[in-house]
Parts: structure tokens; sequence; C-alpha cells
């Protein structure tokens, strides 16, 4: 009995989806549960799961094509068992290659455009994997055999260019339209400071290992620097604002967005109402949302919001850059590697892990002397630790 399979809701917002990735072919069994597409949306990408056991009966909306929510992309014969039906025909071909385990996107891409299932290239993978590099020996026809030709010297320099062209994920595409409206729209500036980290790499020595035994998650620096960033806004709430048309709003909660890289590009999930949260709900919630940006897990609500941006480039050995304000927020802080160097205090020249602190505003409403009060702000909550009330 046949089923449409159509476009679910990703978003309150979200009236359309594109057709990233069908991991599944006409023809193929699947599973009920199993994945059978990739939908990316401007703001997150997700799955869509098989309603039911059966066969991939047709796909109405190819790979890279736009589709309303609701809208029938593909056709699924449900099976009356348990199990979806055997795909292997009574008698196969000498030459059929077995269906490999994965299909690799670019891979995927290059049969597409053939016009050629999966089964007509063998994967040579690790895993059973099925490679660009296999879908193309299977999309270019043989050359026909010539006779041999007398031995010539090879030449040394190159004769081709090699290129890949990727379409952009609709997810990156919006990053990058947001990331020009920045540019084009704000008044943009950044100012720096530095943080001597060494309190707070005591202090989490000092407690970790029973932070860790009493909450299952280790205590790390983004909780905080999200406690310093909510008290710093206290002090300055210019950069928790925003402009609507002549106007300036307040946010009188503090909901922090904070940059993560996951698989398919860079994310900001948010953290609501961090003003409220301990250190091991700030840790927890870091852990689970890298988890699921990994596996393009998060939902799209989850990225919606935000009243101001933590970005840790320190994480990828970043020792300093200019963070770009995340529209229609006033305001970004970019963390970085900390480094041991030498400093002077109290008349002596220590060695201390310093850090780099950057903050990008939005000079329309925040003047520099706010920035800078931020910032100092925040480097002296981050190196006194214990005006912030540990709760591990």
């Amino acid at each position: 009995m046949p089923t449409d399979i159509k476009v679910p809701s990703v978003g309150e917002s979200i009236a359309e989806v594109e057709i990233g990735q069908w991991l599944k072919q006409p023809g193929q069994p699947v599973r009920e549960g199993e994945t059978l597409a990739v939908l990316e949306s401007e703001k997150a990408t997700v799955d869509l799961p098989s309603p039911a056991s059966g066969t991939l009966a047709a796909i109405l909306k190819p790979a890279g094509q736009v589709a309303a929510v609701g809208e029938v992309i593909a056709i699924l014969e449900a099976s009356t068992g348990a199990a979806a039906p055997a795909a292997a025909p009574a008698t196969p071909a000498p030459t059929a290659a077995a269906a490999p385990d994965k299909v690799m996107p670019a891979a995927a891409r290059v049969l597409a455009e053939a016009g050629l299932p999966t089964s007509a290239a063998t994967p040579t993978g690790p895993g059973g994997r099925l490679l660009k590099e296999d879908a193309l020996r299977a999309a270019t026809p043989a050359a026909p055999s010539t006779p041999a030709s007398p031995a010539v010297p090879a030449r040394s320099e190159p004769t081709e260019h090699p290129e890949e062209v990727v379409r952009m994920s609709r997810l990156r595409r919006t990053v990058a339209a947001r990331l020009v409206q920045a540019k084009s729209e704000m008044a943009l500036l950044t100012t720096f400071n530095e943080v001597d980290m060494s309190a707070i790499m005591n202090l989490r020595k000092e407690i970790q290992e029973s932070f860790q035994g009493r909450h299952g998650v280790k205590l790390g620096f983004m909780s905080f620097f999200v406690k310093a960033v909510v008290d710093a806004l206290r002090l300055v709430p210019q950069l928790n604002a925003e402009i609507r048309g002549d106007d300036i709003v307040y946010k009188h909660y503090f909901d922090i967005g904070v940059a993560i890289g996951g698989g398919k590009g860079l994310v900001v999930p948010v953290l609501r109402n961090a003003e409220r949260l301990s250190f091991a709900g700030i840790e927890k919630s870091i852990v689970e949302f890298a988890t699921r940006a990994k596996d393009g897990k998060l939902m799209p609500a989850e990225l919606e919001g935000g009243s101001f941006t933590i970005s840790n480039g320190g994480v990828y050995g970043s020792l300093l850059s200019t963070p770009i304000v995340n529209p229609p927020q006033s305001g970004v802080l970019g963390m970085h590697s900390i480094q041991e160097r030498p400093i002077a205090l109290n008349g002596q020249v220590v060695i201390r892990p310093m850090m780099y602190i950057a903050l990008t505003y939005d000079h329309r409403i925040v003047d520099g002397k706010e920035a800078v009060t931020f910032l100092k702000r925040v480097k002296e909550v981050v190196e006194n630790p214990s005006r912030l009330l540990l709760e591990a």
C-alpha cells in the first residue's frame, strides 16, 4: 500500500526546505525510522525518517530542489509484514555491485546527474562506503582499447587543474547572508583586552574531580565566561538590546548564544535564561549542543533568538580575531587560545596563562566607553572567579 512521504514541520517560522541528499534510492528497502533524506532549512539540517517499513517506490523531489512544508516528495510502498522486503532479485546480474553501507554526498550527486542507481557503482571506501571516485568510474564510459604505442617519457608538469563544485547548503547560504547583512547594515567596531586565566585554571584543577563525579560532566571555561557575560550585560544593558526601526529594545533576560562548529557548519544554539543556569547546567547544555550539532540533530527552535553571543575560536588555536555580530544582536564576545606570556605583575615580570578576548559591537547603539566597560567587567569576573556563586 503506497504511503506519501511529506516534508514535516521543521520550525515555527520555516515554510520550505531544500532537499539536501537522498540516502535511499527508488527500489531500495527501508525500515521504519530509517533516514530517507536530509532536509536543509535556513536554520538547521534535519533527517527525514521513514514512517514505515517497505520499499522506496519513487522520489518526486530530487536533491537540490525546494519543497514546501507538507508537500509530498516521495512515495513509499509499505510492506505488510514487520520487516522490509528483500532487496536482492532471485538471480542477480553477475556485474551488479552490492548496495553500499553509505553513499557519500559527492558520490550521490554524481550518480544523480548521470541518472544511475547506486547499484551501478562498486564501493571501495572503508566500511563499504561509496566514494565519489567510485561514482565517477560508473558514470564515465570506458574508453575503447587502442593498440599499444611506443613509450613516451612522462611529463613532470601538471596537465590539469582538478576542481570540485559543491553547492552551498541552505544553512551555509543563510549564515553567509546574515554575516554580509551585519557588515553592510551595522557600524561594527572591535575592542580588545586580555585575561589572566590562572585563577580559573587553579580552581578547575582543585574541584574538577568532585565536580565531574557530582554532575557527570567536566567543568570547562565556557561556563565561567557565560556567567561573566551575564554579569557584564547587567552592567551594560545596551549590549543586551537591539534596534527595531527607530526604537531600542532592551531585553530583561539573558539568552546567550554559543557558537559551535557543527558537521554542517557554524551553528549558534541558545542557552535560554542563562542567568538561571548553574555551572553544571551550562556545561551539560553545551556538551549536548555540541554532540547534536556534530550529528546535525539540532532543532531550529534551539537556534532562534539569542540576546548576545559568545564565540570561542581558541578551541581551533586562534590567538586573536574580530568576531562578527549576529543580527539583530548588538554584540559578540570572542574567546581565544590560552598561551603562557610574560606580564608585569606587582613590579615583577611573571609568566602567566593569558587569553585575548575581543568584543565586536554595533556602534549605533553601543558607545566605546560602554564597550570597554563591558570587556573590563568580563576580565574582572574571570580573573576573580570567587565573585561568582559557584554551584559546583
